[in-house]
Order: structure tokens, then sequence, then C-alpha cells
């Protein structure tokens, strides 16, 4: 079979330097003589890796003593719910920065639990993230929530919001691990790893100790964190197989250099892309501000409005070359190559390549 480049969005691309441990360790995990899918999660063999994943997280993002770090069921869609179930207690209140998709969705679900303050004017068209000076904030909020990365629209926080003290949670699906960042200034980090972390069936929480014990009472056990921190993540049988590969994917991430290595490598793949669409003169087109590109999912169209039948021509020849899951989202269309942290260089060159080549038959 010839070689596929897999682009997708999530579940996204695991690196082959883990497939082939997971190979290994498949039927007869860390000598046990059986695979960790049959394994009791009571066992000291579970017990040691939940607490060896927790310790790389902790090491990779210099995660602080007086943050507790989370394995839960439900994806990041299971903690928009978790976020207000938590949080929204002190006020009934809370701030949503909506900046795409994602925190559209994060809002409209905290709306079952309490008062959202929207605190962009809503819009249809995100390219952008106004200049913080423009936001109405709610110093009453129990907390303020964003994305730091819309996986559809291809929105990127390039800083850390000023809440004011108020707990700032961010959901970091789509960038988590792609670089270093400061936990400290945030209350909540979560994210789903089909990313840049593993695959589907686990959420990652990095929450602040004082943020616990505020639970409402209706949150259900599943989705309390202080009921899940105080059985280490282990209050039902967890995700195992999933946390498993999240642990073997980090244990990756630090051997390849850590977050600074994932930062740089970011920054060589997504500017590959970009740099193609500047130089097109128009034939390709970026519709985000510059400032706030995703170096993660980068979306384009062929010509500003999108050529529909170019586009379509585009994806399929991408797909006879191997390049696969390059069609925008169902709700935005046009072009979308996401580029997480197992994407290789050399597979962004082989992209890249196709693209100019793309454009030097199409263009005149």
């Amino acid at each position: 079979m010839s070689k596929i480049y897999n682009f997708g969005a999530g579940p996204a691309k695991l690196p082959e330097e883990v497939y082939e441990i997971i190979r290994n360790e498949l039927t007869n995990f860390e000598n046990s003589g059986i695979s960790l899918l049959e394994t009791s999660h009571r066992t000291s063999t579970y017990m040691n890796l939940n607490v060896e994943v927790q310790n790389v997280v902790r090491r990779l993002l210099d995660v602080p003593a007086n943050y507790k770090i989370l394995f839960l069921a439900g994806g990041g869609l299971g903690q928009f719910a978790a976020v207000p179930l938590n949080l929204i207690s002190r006020t009934g209140t809370a701030d949503y920065v909506v900046t795409g998709a994602w925190s559209a969705k994060a809002a409209k679900e905290a709306k079952k639990y309490g008062k959202v303050n929207m605190v962009l004017p809503a819009t249809d068209r995100y390219v952008d993230i106004p200049d913080q000076s423009t936001w109405n904030l709610d110093p009453n909020a129990s907390y303020v929530h964003i994305c730091t990365n819309e996986t559809i629209h291809g929105v990127e926080f390039d800083f850390i919001p000023d809440t004011k003290g108020v707990p700032l949670v961010a959901d970091m699906s789509s960038n988590f691990m792609s670089k270093k960042v400061d936990v400290s200034k945030f209350g909540v980090i979560y994210g789903g790893a089909q990313k840049n972390i593993g695959t589907s069936g686990v959420a990652l929480v990095i929450v602040r100790e004082d943020l616990l014990n505020q639970a409402l009472p209706i949150c259900p056990s599943l989705l309390d964190w202080t009921a899940n921190f105080k059985m280490d993540s282990i209050l039902n049988t967890p995700p195992m197989f999933a946390i498993y590969i999240m642990g073997r994917v980090l244990q990756w991430i630090e051997r390849q250099g850590g977050l600074d290595a994932m930062a740089e490598l970011a920054t060589k793949k997504a500017s590959l892309i970009y740099n193609i669409v500047e130089e097109s003169n128009g034939f390709y087109y970026a519709p985000v501000a510059k400032n706030v590109r995703s170096k993660m999912n980068i979306p384009f169209r062929i010509g500003s409005e999108g050529n529909a039948a170019l586009e379509k021509e585009f994806l399929k020849g991408a797909e006879a070359l191997g390049l696969i899951q390059l069609k925008g989202h169902r709700d935005v269309g046009g072009i979308r190559a996401s580029t997480h942290n197992a994407v290789t260089l050399e597979e962004v060159e082989t992209l890249a390549k196709y693209m100019k080549d793309f454009y030097k038959t199409h263009s005149k």
C-alpha cells in the first residue's frame, strides 16, 4: 500500500513509533501476561500506569503542585457540561469568549446550568480575536471560558487573557502539548485527547485545587472533578486504553525534546502552508487574521469566495497521492490541513509540493 499522509483534524495521526510500542505491548502489558484491554482498573499494574501518565503531564507542562490532574470519560464535549457543573455555583454566572464553533457549543451547554455572559458580539464569521480592551467581561463571573484553538475555523489565541482575578478556564483540545503554557495563569485547562496527545475517549483535565468542592448538587459523579480527584481518576472503570495511549504519546513527546521541540516543529509546518497561500497571488486564500492563525488547523480556500469546482478537484488529486482528510469542516467548507504533533515535517512538505503543483497547473 502506498504511503498515506493523514491531515485529519481528529482523531488525528498518532506517532508511528507509538504504534510500534502499542503493537508490542498489546497482548502482554508490563509482563502481566495479559492485555491492558482485559486488566482490572483496580490492579497495581493499572494504578502504576495511572500515576505514570499523571507524572509525564506534570513534567511536560511544569504543572504546579497545587493543580490536580484528572483523566475523565466523555472527551472535550463532556467537559462543556462539567465546567459549569463544577464552577458556576459561586455566582451563578460565567463569561464565555466565543471565537469559533467549539467555544460557541461550550457556551450553549453552559446555559443549561446558569447565566452565560457573551463577552464578544455575536457573529457567524470567526476570523479574528478582538482586542481584549473591547471585551465585555463581568467581574461577578464565576469563571471566564476560552477555546485556545478553534479546530474548525483555525483561530488560535496568541496571548493569555487578563481576567482580573476571575478563574480562566481553557479548552485546549486542539493545541494541548503543542507548546509550553504557564499553567499558573489558568484555573482549569482541559481537552479531548484525540488531536495532539492520543485517541478519542478521554479528556485530560488540570484543575487548581481551590476550585474543587464547588460542584452543583445536580452534577453527576462521573463529571464531578472533586469526586474523581478523591478516587485518583478511578471512580469507576476509566477509559484505560485511551489513557494508556495518551501516556505513550506524551512519553514520545518527551523523547522528541519536549514542548519546545513541538512548538518549533509546529511553526515550521504551519509556515510552509501559510507561505504558499501568501505567495499564490490570491489563488489560495486563508480567511483568518495573520496574528491568530492556528498552527494546528489551517483552513484555506481556492479563491477568496471559494471555487467549489477547483476545491473538489484539489481534494480528489490530493487523495490520489495519499493526502487524506483535507476536506474542510462541513460548517465552513473549503480545505483544512491539520498539522498536529505527530504529522511530520516531511509529510507537510509533500502537501506543500502538491499545493505548488496545483497552483502552477490551475492559476493560468
